[in-house]
């Protein structure tokens, strides 16, 4: 007789991706209020960063080994 065993979980503040989507939240959300990174950052990097997140979401998925639970 073969065993299943359970699968992995983590909760969901141990996620890295969640993270790294909260803070990309919080810093889009934050802009489209106070128009501060734009006028901060140097000319083209804004667009950089908005194409970053993505991969770097996708970096996150390969490494991550555990899904997230309660």
């Amino acid at each position: 007789m073969t065993e299943v065993a359970a699968p992995l979980v983590k909760p969901w503040w141990k996620s890295k991706t969640l993270w790294v989507n909260a803070a990309m939240l919080a810093l889009a959300a934050a802009e489209t209020q106070l128009n501060v990174l734009q006028g901060v950052l140097p000319g083209g990097l804004f667009p950089w960063l908005a194409f970053t997140l993505p991969v770097v979401n996708a970096a996150l998925r390969f490494i991550t080994t555990t899904g997230v639970g309660k």
